[in-house]
């Protein structure tokens, strides 16, 4: 039983660490889903699996990717809607945050690739458009469930489950070997004790 605990935590143990790392080996990323913006394709608590991309000439309405939207930390996992070109802007000095084209040496605006938006649970596209730089990979595969094993396996209370019981185990199965070491010595002089008490009887006669 006390075996069977310490393989079944450090099983849990392990897969949790590698999982991620064999997917990484493959050159793909996995992340957890916090929301419900993708639903039905897949729903807070699932782990999707992204992969790079190639050329930003790939990215194509339909596609499922996960971006860095401008001026956000955070990343998000939705629909292409649209691929456009659109001036690239800059603040203008002197103002108050106003924005202006940036002109090439032809007098012309310089443009890039944008990514229009929406999560399939969305009524509406996404406010502000991505450049297709800010696009960090494209939807492999969906895993239902797989975020909220991974997420409780690696935060401390979860790492703690796992690792807790088994060391328990090992701890209690050293203790019990100890102590069933220490009978059979025991054991072993009680059977020698009256075998040299009476060779020393026979010595004497």
């Amino acid at each position: 039983m006390l075996w069977t605990v310490v393989v079944l935590g450090v099983t849990g143990f392990v897969a949790a660490t590698v999982v991620p790392l064999w997917f990484q080996a493959r050159d793909q990323r996995l992340l957890i889903v916090t929301s419900g913006s993708m639903e039905p394709r897949f729903s807070a608590g699932d782990v999707v699996v992204l992969r790079a991309v190639g050329d930003a000439s790939e990215l194509r309405p339909g596609l499922v990717v996960t971006f860095q939207p401008i001026g956000s930390s955070e990343l998000v996992t939705h629909r292409i809607v649209e691929v456009v070109r659109l001036p690239v802007m800059r603040e203008v000095p002197g103002t108050d945050g106003r924005q202006a084209p940036v002109l090439d040496a032809a007098g012309e605006p310089e443009t890039r690739a944008y990514i229009r938006t929406q999560g399939d649970a969305n009524s509406a596209p996404d406010p502000d458009a991505t450049p297709v730089e800010r696009v960090r990979g494209v939807l492999l595969s969906v895993h239902e469930g797989w975020g909220r094993a991974l997420a409780w396996a690696t935060s401390a209370a979860g790492r703690a489950m796992l690792l807790g019981p088994p060391l328990l185990a090992l701890a209690t199965l050293e203790v019990l070997s100890v102590l069933d070491d220490r009978r059979r010595r025991e054991d072993r002089r009680r059977r020698q004790a009256p075998q040299d008490g009476k060779l020393d009887a026979l010595l004497l006669e």
